[in-house]
C-alpha cells in the first residue's frame, strides 16, 4: 500500500510539473497538424457518441475540443489537455487546459472534453484568459447513443468522453485555460 501511494504521488506531481511546463500551441508544424487530426477524431467519436453534439455544434458560436485530458490524483490530483479552437469551421487558436485539485479524489482517467460557446462573449472571455471552471462547473458525460442538450453556464456548454481509466473524486478546483491565436503561432 505505501509502495503504490508513492507511486500515485510522485504521478500526478509528474502531470503537474509536466502540464505547467508545457506551451499552449504545438511548437512544429507537424504536432499541429496531429493535434488538429487527434481533435477531429475526438469530435467524431463524440457526434457517434451522441449524435446530437452535431446541433449542439452547429448551433454555437464556437468551439474548443481538448482530445485527450489526463487526470489523476490522490487526495492532490491534477489534469492536463491541449487542444484546439474553431469557430465557424475554421481554427482560430491553441488551447490547454490544466487544473489542480485537493479533496477526495483517488485513480486516473483520460477524457476529451468539448466546450461549445454560446455567444461571442464567452469565447472573447475565453481567449483573452478570463476563464475558469469554478469549483461547482460541471460536465454533461456523454453515452453511447444518448441524446444530449447544451446546457449553457455562463455561455458554455461542456461535454466529455471517457476514454479510459477510472477515478473517484470529489474535488475542490477548477479548470483554467490559456489560448493563442493561429496566427502568432510560428511557422504557420
Amino acid at each position: 500500500m505505501k509502495r503504490s501511494m508513492m507511486w500515485m504521488m510522485g504521478v500526478v506531481a509528474g502531470m503537474l510539473m509536466v502540464g505547467a511546463g508545457c506551451a499552449t500551441a504545438p511548437t512544429s508544424p507537424q504536432e499541429r497538424q496531429a493535434l488538429q487530426q487527434e481533435a477531429g477524431a475526438a469530435v467524431r467519436d463524440m457526434k457517434t457518441a451522441s449524435p446530437t453534439i452535431n446541433d449542439i455544434l452547429s448551433n454555437g458560436y464556437a468551439y474548443a475540443i481538448f482530445p485527450s485530458v489526463g487526470k489523476g490524483g490522490m487526495v492532490v490530483g491534477g489534469a492536463y489537455g491541449r487542444g484546439v479552437v474553431y469557430q465557424g469551421g475554421n481554427l482560430i487558436g491553441y488551447s490547454d487546459l490544466s487544473q489542480a485539485s485537493i479533496g477526495l479524489q483517488l485513480g486516473g482517467q483520460t477524457y476529451s472534453e468539448l466546450i461549445v460557446f454560446q455567444n461571442a462573449d464567452a469565447l472573447n472571455k475565453f481567449k483573452q484568459g478570463n476563464y475558469a471552471f469554478a469549483a461547482d462547473a460541471s460536465a454533461v458525460a456523454l453515452k453511447s447513443g444518448a441524446s444530449v442538450a447544451a446546457d449553457y453556464r455562463n455561455g458554455v456548454a461542456v461535454f466529455t468522453n471517457p476514454l479510459g481509466g477510472a477515478m473517484f473524486q470529489a474535488t475542490v478546483g477548477g479548470q483554467e485555460f490559456t489560448f493563442v491565436a493561429a496566427d502568432q503561432v510560428q511557422g504557420n
